[in-house]
């Protein structure tokens, strides 16, 4: 699932739909497993204040004591991780040369939102993000991995009107194959009509020459 936000509008449509998806998951939960929810991709505009998501579920009741949350960035698969955000008791913000004070902890952790907000994205913001949980006593540690894109312009918007021409031409295609199929089947029951109607005109006149030639030999 890929995001594009450049604005709090979009940001805040694409938070609720996440929540939304871990209510349910959460008032439905079977097994006692966890489950991190996270966008695969969000694209950022260079600039502007992006909140990126992160929710759980589990059939556990959060409990402050035990639960335990770290936010850790990458530049790479291959870099080392560096925490910025931990939470055990309280959230804690890391020092950090990356990102100063621009990380704000945004989630409810009574709605097991664990989202944050970056603000004046840099650049340098661009990278992977970690979202890690522990709700104990699930023992699985939940994981959630977000390639962010830090944009410096946004993309141009999708031309439909080709597709629309594509769409209405095969569609135009499609319609002439079905009607000349349909054509050319009337065609050939028409055809196998006829040869039926000949077939029994020529029994039936078969059968009024052997009649006639019948009464002949009684006379």
């Amino acid at each position: 699932m890929s995001i594009l936000l450049h604005s709090g509008k979009t940001q805040w449509a694409s938070a609720l739909k996440l929540s939304c998806v871990a209510l349910v998951i959460f008032l439905a939960c079977p097994v006692t497993s966890m489950d991190v929810l996270v966008p695969q991709q969000i694209n950022a505009l260079n600039g502007t204040n992006v909140r990126i998501p992160c929710a759980f579920t589990s059939c556990y009741k959060l409990d402050p004591s035990k639960f335990a949350m770290n936010w850790t960035y990458q530049e790479t698969l291959n870099s080392t991780e560096e925490m910025f955000m931990t939470y055990k008791n309280r959230i804690t913000p890391l020092k950090s040369t990356r990102f100063g004070d621009r990380v704000v902890f945004s989630g409810n952790l009574d709605k097991n939102d664990l989202s944050i907000t970056i603000s004046d994205v840099q650049l340098t913001d661009d990278g992977i993000y970690n979202c890690y949980v522990r709700n104990p006593p699930d023992r699985i540690q939940g994981h959630g991995t977000i390639q962010f894109n830090v944009l410096t312009e946004l993309p141009p918007p999708r031309d439909s009107t080709i597709a629309v021409a594509i769409g209405a031409s095969v569609g135009g295609i499609l319609a002439l194959l079905i009607l000349s199929m349909v054509v050319v089947k009337c065609i050939r029951r028409h055809k196998n009509q006829e040869l039926i109607s000949d077939e029994q005109k020529m029994e039936e006149e078969g059968k009024v020459d052997g009649e006639g030639g019948t009464e002949e030999a009684t006379k």
